[in-house]
C-alpha cells in the first residue's frame, strides 16, 4: 500500500512536489502487523492550500514507533503521550539515561521555525558557525516587525519600507542556507505552523515561547532560544532536561459562553506562572473531544504562561478533520494507522494531575499585570471596584497567535451581528488581528471581517501587533491609568503599549467582544442586559461559529519563498554601518580561574520577565544588532535600592545612571558584574537577547531564587552562569554595594554547588552556596565562552 502526493503549482493554490523524502508506517493490526511504505510526497494527489513541505520534513513514524518500543521495554511501564513523542525522537534510545526532572535528553527534532525578531540573531549565529546549509527543514516567519497604527494595508506597507534591510537579510540568508521564508503579511508564525507544519507526533522547536501552539495537533512543539535552533540546524543533537509530565484530565463538555481559552485561564490560576516549569502539560480525558483542534491549540499556546516546556493533546477526530481541511488528508491517514503511538498508554502515570469539569467551567478573565491572576467573569466587576481598577474598557483587542482561528472570528462575529441587529456598535475601540493570510482571506470571503468592521472594529495586519507591543497607541497618554481587554496570552506591565499604568486583562475573544460592545469591565454577558437603539433591553445570546469553513479555506495571496536547491551563490549583505544588523564577534573564553570581586549591577525586586530584561515594542528594530539592542538591557527591572527603574548606582563613580550605561562603564574598566534576582527570573518570551545583552556588556553571572526554563538555557548557551541560591533567604544578604566572588570554578562539575563570597561595604564577609543545573557539555560551553564557540572547537 503506497501513497504519493503531488502538489499543483497554480496561481492561487501554490504547493510543491516533494521527492526523496521517505518515511514508514506500521499499521497496528495485532500479530503480523504489516508494513506500509509511504513516500514523503504521499503520492495520492491532493490540493494543499499554501502548504510548504520540504524533503525529509516528516516524522519517521517507523523509527519513532521502534524507539518508543525500546524505551517502554527499558522503563517497564506505560508511557504518557508526551513521553512517546519525546522519547521517540531520542538520538540513542537504547543508551540514553532517562529520569524525569533530572537527566538531560539528546533529541533529534524534525524541524525548526523562527519568527523574524529572533531569526535575525539565530541566522547571524548560524552564519558564524561556518556551515553551508541547514540540516533539518527550517522556516522564517515575518510577523513581529509590523506595527499596528491605522489598519492592515497601510501598516503592512509601512513595515515593508521601514524593515526592508532586515527582510532582505532574512530572505537572502534563508535562500543561501536552505531556509523557507514566509514574507511579511503571511501571518503569525504559530498559525502558519498549525496550518502547514504541525501534525501528530512531530517534534518541532521554534524561537518563540508560544511555539507550543502546535500541541493542538498532537505535536510536541517547544519554544527555545536562537542558539538552540542553531544546534538543530547544524545537525547537533538537541538537549532538553527530561520533562516531568503534568496531566490535566478534562471531563464534561464546553457549552454556552465557555470557550477553550477558559480552560487555560483556569489552569493558569491553579498552577501559577511557574507551576509548569520543567514539565509538559498533557491534556486527556473524555472532555478533550468537545474541543476543536484550534481550541486545543489555544490551550497549548498559553501554556507558556505557566512556564511549561510545552503542552499537548492526544490525536483525535478533531485533529483529523483539521488536517483534512488544511490539505493534509494523507497525513491524517498515516496518523490514523499510528494512533496507538499518538495517545497515552492506559495506566500511564503523571507527576501531578489537575481535573477540570468543562460542564462546570465558567468564563474567566485573568489579570491585570500577570496572566495567572484568574477571575470568573461574573466576579471581575466587584474585584475591580475593590482594587480601584478602571472599569471603562478603553480598547478591546481580539486575535493574536492564541485566538485568531476561523472559529474564534466566527464566534466573535456572531456577537457583533447581534449588537448590529439591535442598532449598537462597540463603545470601546475594537481591533481584530487575523492569524494568517489564509484566515484573513477566508473571513473576508465569508463576511466575518465586514461584520466586525461594521460593529466598530479595525482589522489589523496578519501579524503579532499589539500582543507584543507593536502598537502605536494614541488614545491615552503614557502614565494614564486605563483598562484594556484582549484575547492575547500575556499582560505584563507595559507589554502591549509601553504604558505601565495600563491594566491589561486576557480572556476569550467572545468576552472581549462583549465587553467592547458594553464598554465596561463589569459586564457579565451571561446575565447582564444591553440597551438597544430603540431602548429595548436585551441579552446577548451565547456565541456560535463553525469550527472550520464549509467551503474550505481561501489561501489568499501566496506569500512563501522556497529556498533554491543550491544557495551557495546567494549573497547575504550586512553593512558595517547598519544600525539594524551586526555580524557577531565570538565571546571571550573563560580565564580558567574563579571570578573575583564582581560588582552587583542591579539587585532586582520582584517579577523580572524577559520584557523587563530586554523590552520589545520599539526595540524590536534592533534585534539583529547586538550592541544597539543592549541599550535596553534591564531598563524595566525594579531596583531594590531605590524602587526605581533604569536607575542604578555606579560603584566606581558613586553616580546613578541607567543600567546599560553603568554596565558599559564597568566593561570599559575591566570590571565584571552580576545581576541578583527573585523567583522565576526570565519568565515570558524566549528572546535570547535577554541573555546575549548581559554577556555582551560584561556580565558573568545571574544569581536568583529560581529561573524560567528557556532563559536559564539561553544564559548557559551564551557562556553566562545562571545560578540559584541554595537558601533563597540568602537573597537578602546581598547588598547593592557588595562585591561577589564566585569560587569553585576550577573544579566546576555537574551537581557540585559553587560558592559566592560576599564582601559588604563595611568589609565583612558572607559565604553562601549557589546551585546550578549544568551538565558536562554545558560546562564546556561555559569554558569555551559560549555554545557557538564550543561548536566551532568541535568542527
Amino acid at each position: 500500500m503506497t501513497f504519493e502526493c503531488s502538489f499543483g503549482k497554480k496561481s492561487r493554490i501554490r504547493t510543491i512536489r516533494i521527492s526523496g523524502c521517505l518515511f514508514y508506517a506500521v499499521l497496528a493490526l495485532g500479530p503480523g502487523a504489516r508494513r506500509v511504505h509511504v513516500a514523503a510526497a504521499l503520492r495520492a494527489r491532493a490540493q494543499v492550500s499554501m502548504s510548504r513541505f520540504e524533503p525529509d520534513s516528516f516524522v519517521n513514524y517507523e523509527k519513532m514507533s521502534k524507539n518508543i518500543g525500546i524505551v517502554r521495554k527499558r522503563l517497564g511501564r506505560p508511557l504518557t503521550l508526551s513521553e512517546k513523542i519525546v522519547y521517540g525522537h531520542l538520538d540513542d534510545p537504547a543508551g540514553q539515561e532517562i529520569e524525569r526532572g533530572r537527566t538531560y535528553l539528546r533529541l533529534r527534532p524534525d524541524r525548526v521555525a523562527m519568527q523574524d525578531a529572533t531569526a535575525q540573531m539565530a541566522m547571524l549565529q548560524f552564519i558564524s558557525s561556518g556551515l553551508p546549509r541547514v540540516a533539518v527543514p527550517s522556516t522564517i516567519h515575518c510577523d513581529h516587525l509590523i506595527e499596528a497604527q491605522t489598519g492592515a494595508d497601510k501598516d503592512l506597507q509601512r513595515a515593508k519600507d521601514v524593515n526592508k534591510e532586515v527582510y532582505n537579510f532574512l530572505a537572502t540568508a534563508g535562500a543561501k542556507y536552505g531556509v523557507g521564508f514566509w514574507k511579511p503579511g503571511s501571518g503569525i508564525i504559530h498559525q502558519i505552523i498549525l496550518e502547514n507544519y504541525a501534525y501528530p507526533g512531530v517534534l518541532l522547536i521554534g524561537t518563540d515561547s508560544h511555539t507550543p501552539n502546535g500541541g493542538g495537533l498532537g505535536a510536541i512543539c517547544i519554544g527555545v532560544g536562537g542558539a538552540d535552533a542553531v544546534d538543530v540546524m547544524a545537525d547537533i543533537p538537541w538537549e532538553l532536561k527530561c520533562p516531568n509530565v503534568i496531566g490535566v484530565k478534562l471531563t464534561g463538555s464546553l457549552s454556552g459562553w465557555t470557550s477553550p481559552k477558559d480552560v487555560i485561564l483556569k489552569v493558569a490560576g491553579i498552577l501559577t506562572v511557574k507551576g509548569g516549569t520543567g514539565a509538559i502539560v498533557e491534556y486527556h480525558g473524555p472532555g478533550v473531544d468537545s474541543i476543536s483542534c484550534t481550541g486545543m491549540a489555544t490551550i497549548c499556546n498559553m501554556g507558556a504562561e505557566i512556564g511549561a516546556t510545552t503542552s499537548v493533546f492526544p490525536y483525535n477526530h478533531r485533529m483529523r478533520t483539521y488536517l483534512e481541511k488544511t490539505g493534509r488528508r494523507e497525513i491524517s491517514a498515516v496518523a490514523d494507522s499510528f494512533h496507538q503511538d499518538l495517545v497515552p498508554d492506559e495506566g500511564c502515570e503523571y507527576d501531578q494531575v489537575v481535573e477540570i469539569n468543562l460542564s462546570e467551567l465558567k468564563p474567566h478573565i485573568n489579570g491585570p499585570f500577570t496572566p495567572d491572576w484568574a477571575h470568573p467573569v461574573s466576579e471581575i466587576g466587584a474585584t475591580a471596584k475593590k482594587n480601584d481598577w478602571p472599569l471603562e474598557v478603553k480598547v478591546g483587542l481580539i486575535g493574536s497567535c492564541t485566538n485568531s482561528s476561523y472559529e474564534d472570528m466566527g464566534r466573535a462575529a456572531s456577537l457583533a451581528k447581534q449588537a448590529l441587529d439591535k442598532g449598537l456598535r462597540c463603545k470601546s475601540e475594537f481591533t481584530v488581528t487575523p492569524g494568517s493570510e489564509q484566515i484573513r482571506a477566508t473571513i473576508e470571503r465569508d463576511g466575518y471581517a465586514q461584520i466586525l468592521r461594521d460593529v466598530g472594529g479595525v482589522v489589523l495586519a496578519n501579524a503579532c501587533g499589539p500582543c507584543i507591543g507593536q502598537w502605536d497607541r494614541k488614545d491615552v497618554k503614557k502614565g494614564e491609568k486605563n483598562t484594556i481587554v484582549t484575547s492575547y496570552n500575556r499582560n505584563f506591565t507595559g507589554r502591549n503599549d509601553a504604558n505601565p499604568a495600563t491594566h491589561a486583562f486576557v480572556t476569550s475573544p467572545e468576552v472581549v467582544t462583549a465587553m467592547a460592545i458594553a464598554g465596561t469591565l463589569d459586564f457579565n454577558p451571561e446575565t447582564d442586559f444591553l440597551t438597544a437603539a430603540n431602548g429595548e433591553k436585551f441579552r446577548l445570546q451565547p456565541p456560535t461559529g463553525d469550527e472550520l469553513p464549509s467551503r474550505d479555506f481561501d489561501p489568499g495571496q501566496d506569500t512563501y519563498q522556497h529556498p533554491p536547491p543550491q544557495g551557495a551563490s546567494v549573497k547575504v549583505d550586512v553593512s558595517p554601518s547598519s544600525n539594524r544588523l551586526q555580524l557577531l564577534e565570538p565571546f571571550d573564553r573563560w580565564s580558567g580561574t574563579d571570578l573575583e570581586e564582581l560588582r552587583v549591577l542591579i539587585k532586582v525586586k520582584g517579577k523580572c520577565t524577559t520584557d523587563h530584561i530586554s523590552a520589545a515594542g520599539p526595540w524590536l528594530k534592533f534585534r539583529g544588532h547586538l550592541d544597539n539592542i543592549s541599550n535596553n538591557m534591564l531598563i524595566g527591572a525594579v531596583n531594590t535600592e531605590n524602587d526605581g527603574v533604569n536607575s542604578v548606582k555606579n560603584q566606581l563613580t558613586g553616580q546613578y545612571g541607567g543600567v546599560p550605561e553603568v554596565a558599559r562603564h564597568y566593561k570599559a574598566e575591566g570590571v565584571g558584574w552580576v545581576v541578583v534576582g527573585d523567583e522565576n527570573y526570565g519568565e515570558g518570551s524566549s528572546r535570547e537577547h535577554a541573555a546575549l545583552e548581559p554577556r555582551h556588556l560584561g556580565g558573568r553571572a545571574i544569581i536568583v531564587k529560581s529561573f524560567a526554563r528557556i532563559h536559564e538555557t539561553n544564559l548557559k548557551k551564551q557562556g553566562m552562569l545562571p545560578l540559584t541560591f541554595a537558601d533563597p533567604q540568602d537573597y537578602d544578604k546581598v547588598g547593592p554595594e557588595d562585591t561577589v566572588s564566585i569560587q569553585g570554578l576550577e573544579s566546576f562539575s555537574p551537581g557540585k554547588p559553587l560558592t559566592a563570597v560576599l564582601k559588604h561595604a563595611d568589609g565583612s564577609l558572607d559565604s553562601i552556596s549557589l546551585n546550578h543545573t549544568f551538565n558536562q557539555p554545558q560546562i564546556e560551553w561555559f569554558k569555551a565562552g559560549s555554545a557557538l564557540n564550543r561548536m566551532k572547537e568541535l568542527q
